[in-house]
Formats: C-alpha cells, structure tokens, sequence
C-alpha cells in the first residue's frame, strides 16, 4: 500500500479524535468529534469511508458528539469493489454479526450498548442518537432496548441478506428485542427509517413489517429511486446518507439528511433546526 493512500486515509478522518474503548474483552478504535450529547454512527460496509466521516462532520456541526466506532475495514479509506469484498468476507462469517439468521439480533449491538452508555455518560443530555448504516442499519433498532437510546436512525438496514420474501421482511432483531422495541415506542419513542425505493439491499417488505410493528413510531423516507425519477438517482441507488446523497438545497436526499439531523437534535435537547452544513 502506497505511503500517499494512507496518507489520504488520515486526511478523510481530519477533525476527529481516535481513542479506544473496551467492552466484553473487545477493544476497538472510536473516532470522535464535537461536542454535545451523543450521536453513534455506525458505519456501512466497508468501514469509516471519507463519506462517512463526512456525514460525522455535519452532526458535530448539529451540535453533538459524533461517536464512529471502527468495526471492520481501514478507518478513512476511499470505496471500491475490491475493498468491499474483502470487508464484506469476514463481515458475514463473524459470529458478533447475523447476516443470514432469521429472528436474531448480532450480538456486536450489546458491545455497541456499552459504548452509547459510556458516552451518554461522558456527554451528557437526555440521551444518545444512533445510526446505522446498510449492513448495520438495523443495529440502532437492536440498541433501542436501552431507554437512552433517544433517537435511532435506521439508513437502509439491510440485514438479514435478502435471500426470500421472508428475510426481506425480517427487522434482523430477536422477538424478544422486538418486544421491548415495540414497549418503547407505545411510550413515545420514535425512530426513523431511510431507504431508496428500488434499493437492491433494503426492500419495502422491511419497512412494512416496521410499520405494522410500530405504527405512528416509525417515521419511513422513502426516496423514489424507480427509472426516470426526476432526481436522476440511480437503479442501484442505495446510501442515502453517504455515497448516493445528492447534497443540494431541494433534492430528496438532501431533505432526507436534515431530517435526520433535525430528528437528533429535537430528541436530544439540542435544537430544532438541521445545523449549518459544511462549505455553505
């Protein structure tokens, strides 16, 4: 590897801090930035790009601690369809992440619990926010067990693998986690869920099963992503948040991010408004 990747590699993670945090017997790298209550932000497969680290940016300008937790790949690293595979591999064959179980909650969502608690101690406010993303998508609806949890964002969650109709509709939670998940949301927790309409990965049998579950709880965006559509996203349009966020005043995904960001700081004491965006 190239002295100058790397090199670009720190430059994408400018801005934030890198301690560690133990839990269970794992110790694992965390990138932090700003300050104010906590946001987790679980990065997608194949780890902490640029792009993620940019959307960690735009909640520490909300007004929060933006928490990235490195789960797998090279913090910083750029994408591409070689390093996807070589992250995805070990990914599915971890015992801490069910990829293809049906009814089962990854156990990595109780270490990421101890994280949100430790930092909800450290930072303060009513709660923590957590996003997940893709492949960990659905691990901020896991980490909704715990009452700190204020403010869970699901981006396209798309675990278990869709292999039939059935693991298309699975949440990737246990029946026990739903339950408590469904007490929660008849208390008045709301979460929010983002996906693509014709994403490859998150179909809309997964949020189906979301609203039938959770009712009025469940706050669905759904960006249309069919052939045509006049935002020219893509077919295979599927990161809302990172890769396929189009960030401009009055497109969709646009609109989808200062949501979330709005979503945050409402539920986290910290604000009405999304916060300035960077470069503007």
């Amino acid at each position: 590897m190239a002295k100058s990747d790397v090199s670009s590699w720190t430059e994408a993670l400018e801005g934030f801090t890198k301690e560690s945090f133990e839990a269970d017997g794992k110790r694992r790298d965390v990138y932090r930035a700003g300050s104010g209550p906590a946001v987790i932000v679980i990065s997608e497969i194949p780890g902490i790009t640029p792009l993620v680290a940019e959307f960690g940016r735009k909640v520490a300008a909300a007004g929060c601690t933006a928490v990235m937790p490195s789960l797998f790949g090279d913090p910083g690293r750029p994408p591409s369809g070689a390093y996807l595979f070589k992250s995805i591999g070990p990914a599915c064959v971890s015992r801490e992440f069910t990829s293809f179980a049906l009814k089962k909650t990854s156990p990595i969502t109780v270490w990421l619990r101890k994280l949100a608690a430790s930092e909800h101690e450290r930072c303060g406010g009513p709660g923590v926010g957590v996003v997940g993303m893709c492949f960990t998508g659905g691990f901020a609806l896991a980490m909704m067990v715990d009452d700190i949890v204020l403010a869970p964002v699901l981006s396209q969650p798309s675990l278990p693998f869709p292999l039939t109709k059935k693991y298309k509709a699975d949440v990737g939670i246990s029946d026990e986690d739903l339950a408590r998940v469904k007490e929660r949301a008849a208390e008045g927790t709301c979460l929010l869920g983002l996906r693509f309409s014709n994403d490859p990965f998150c179909f809309e049998e997964r949020f189906a099963t979301l609203k039938r579950e959770l009712g009025d709880a469940f706050i669905a965006v759904e960006i249309d992503s069919a052939p045509g559509n006049p935002h020219g996203h893509p077919k295979n349009a599927h990161s809302v948040l990172t890769e396929h966020l189009q960030d401009r005043e009055g497109t969709p995904t646009r609109g989808a991010l200062d949501q979330t960001l709005t979503f945050f700081r409402e539920k986290l004491g910290v604000g009405s408004g999304p916060g300035p965006h960077p470069g503007e």
